[in-house]
């Protein structure tokens, strides 16, 4: 079986050559596209590289293993990915198209703010599909949280975000994590939805996040498809699933900067603890070493 291609992997190879030359230069474009940057940031990237190498006259691969270190944390550091959940409760919607990851996510960011001691509810206002709320139930337990499940079949979405902001007052719960719908059936009926549960919610508390999940594997497919969140929920922060590792790490750094919002948590695996938050010179450090 093959080894699975990586940046790492890929810039290691690259930097442990005598000297910088024009195969450099093409290998390092070929291995930010293939790690996904995009090739948009590729080109800006090599472009900054490329003139910092001639401003320093350098023609050491370990300079250049620094410049595009440093280089990449610049950007990434140009967005705040700072969860923001002071407000008691904290109430985050949490959207995205089906398939993404989102219900899984739940559970894993359920376990996460677990870690850190926090108490959380989950509501299922995802009514359109009666497996969802099986499926998050079922996350939700292995996250440690507690969940508000619809009293009836096909129950008003917004009223089940009623029902679980009202359990967090009752019963002093920090966090509420608020699973929404994810089909895209059509743009107006999914956005009339959601705006009707931001304004029941805001009633009771104010909205602390909006995040949308957006899955690794799929690009800027992926974005484009969910463009009807970002120009109309109040997206405040992004999550990616299904990253692989350095693979498609560049993803992150494209998808930010393409949709203008801060990358806040991560997801690279199966299990429940596979979730993070995301810290910029950590990732960068993974992604080029």
């Amino acid at each position: 079986m093959a080894e699975k291609w990586s940046l790492g992997r890929a810039l290691r190879g690259m930097f442990t050559r005598p000297q910088i030359d024009d195969t450099t230069w093409d290998d390092l474009e070929t291995a930010l596209i293939t790690a996904d940057f995009g090739p948009d940031v590729t080109e800006a990237t090599v472009d900054d590289l490329r003139e910092k190498v001639a401003r320093f006259g350098t023609t050491d691969p370990a300079d250049l293993k620094r410049m595009l270190r440093e280089s990449l944390e610049e950007r990434f550091a140009a967005f705040d990915t700072t969860l923001k959940l002071t407000e008691r409760p904290a109430v985050v919607l949490v959207v995205g198209v089906n398939g993404v990851g989102k219900t899984t996510t739940i559970g894993k960011f359920a376990n996460f703010l677990g870690r850190y001691g926090r108490s959380i509810v989950v509501g299922a206002a995802d009514t359109f599909r009666a497996a969802a709320v099986e499926q998050l139930a079922t996350w939700a337990e292995r996250g440690g949280a507690a969940i508000v499940r619809p009293e009836k079949e096909g129950q008003d979405p917004a009223s089940v975000a009623f029902q679980t902001i009202d359990y967090a007052k009752r019963n002093g719960t920090e966090i509420v994590l608020v699973d929404t719908a994810g089909r895209l059936h059509t743009k107006a009926g999914l956005m009339d939805e959601l705006t009707k549960v931001r304004r029941v919610i805001e009633k009771q508390a104010p909205i602390s996040e909006v995040l949308l999940v957006l899955d690794a594997t799929t690009g800027q497919n992926g974005v484009m498809q969910a463009e009807a969140f970002l120009e109309h929920a109040g997206v405040t922060g992004l999550v990616i699933t299904k990253l692989d590792g350095s693979a498609k790490g560049g993803f992150v750094l494209a998808v930010q900067e393409r949709t203008g919002l801060p990358v806040k948590l991560l997801g690279q695996g199966e299990s429940i603890g596979d979730l993070t938050g995301f810290t910029p010179h950590v990732f960068v450090e993974q992604l080029v070493d």
